[in-house]
């Protein structure tokens, strides 16, 4: 079994990571959080999370490989390489060995079955394709591409009017680096054939169920894992950092429609914690994953999962 995988049921979960560091600052990503937050649980965020001499949040760009009755699925596939990403030049260019860790969790491209889009961010789409040749090209060549439906109307630059219009600069620069990510990540895929479009909830085979969660972005999705006692939900950006499970009210600074994303983040918690589900996100170095239980208003952390502190 690779190195970083966990069993649940009768699925393996493997962790592929595509880069770890700081990206801002925490009061940046989550801007409605008080110092205080961080400083009462500082014990345990710092270091996996958060660094408070420079106040830097801390994050995975990451990939989990799910092998489930016969099959290879890929939730989420990062930035990927040789990309313009002026609305984050810390992203752009990139030339990691994605692939190659890929590999040593022992899948090659042509080994995947289905790939997991939970949502269109540049941080999730990016290893759809490829440059081969001068032109972008699906990286998995026998993989269907799940993408949600409301996403891909969203994002598409040929339906503009489905997406406001930019209001000041940042936003400019945001909504053209939107066009770039549609472009270069999903058109291609799109292009081959490879993609199907769901809304509302979309079944991969007994154990894996995709559901629409949306308010991070409109057509945002998590991934239900249901496999023998074992539970688990993969969330996507639903929680960038722990903080939002003790105050589920707190956004990331990338959610689309605030109220939305704090009631979908606390619907999901809730039945978390009901069921024991265990809470996949994204971007979450350190263990990677935890348990949740009911805590006053929000919720706590009741274990961290069995993945390595990489």
């Amino acid at each position: 079994m690779p190195a970083d995988t966990i069993s649940l049921g009768d699925v393996e979960v493997t962790r592929v990571v595509e880069w770890s560091g700081p990206v801002r600052t925490a009061r940046f990503i989550i801007p409605d959080s008080g110092e205080e937050i961080w400083q009462d649980n500082r014990d345990w965020l710092t270091p996996d999370f958060w660094t408070p001499d420079d106040d830097a949040y801390r994050c995975h760009i990451q990939t989990w490989v799910l092998r489930s009755e016969g099959k290879t699925i890929l939730v989420d596939t990062g930035v990927g390489n040789d990309r313009e990403r002026p609305q984050i030049p810390l992203f752009a260019g990139l030339k990691t060995d994605y692939l190659d860790r890929l590999q040593r969790a022992g899948v090659a491209p042509e080994d995947v079955d289905v790939v997991v889009n939970t949502h269109i961010h540049y941080d999730h789409v990016g290893w759809n394709t490829e440059l081969r040749d001068g032109q972008w090209q699906p990286t998995f060549p026998n993989a269907t591409y799940l993408i949600p439906r409301a996403d891909y109307l969203y994002f598409n630059p040929e339906n503009p009017s489905r997406s406001r219009p930019p209001r000041d600069e940042h936003e400019r620069i945001r909504w053209e680096g939107g066009k770039l990510v549609f472009n270069d990540s999903i058109a291609p895929v799109h292009r081959a054939g490879q993609v199907v479009l769901w809304e509302d909830a979309h079944r991969i085979d007994g154990n894996l169920l995709l559901e629409a969660a949306p308010g991070h972005t409109p057509g945002s999705s998590v991934l239900t894992l249901r496999s023998g006692t074992d539970r688990a939900v993969f969330v996507g950006d639903m929680l960038h950092s722990p903080v939002q499970v003790l105050e589920p009210a707190l956004n990331s600074c990338f959610c689309d429609d605030l109220r939305l994303a704090a009631k979908t983040r606390r619907a999901h918690l809730s039945r978390a914690a009901e069921l024991g589900e265990l809470v996949i996100p994204a971007h979450w170095p350190g263990h990677g994953a935890a348990e949740v239980r009911k805590d006053g208003d929000g919720f706590a952390i009741r274990a961290w999962a069995a993945f390595s502190r990489d």
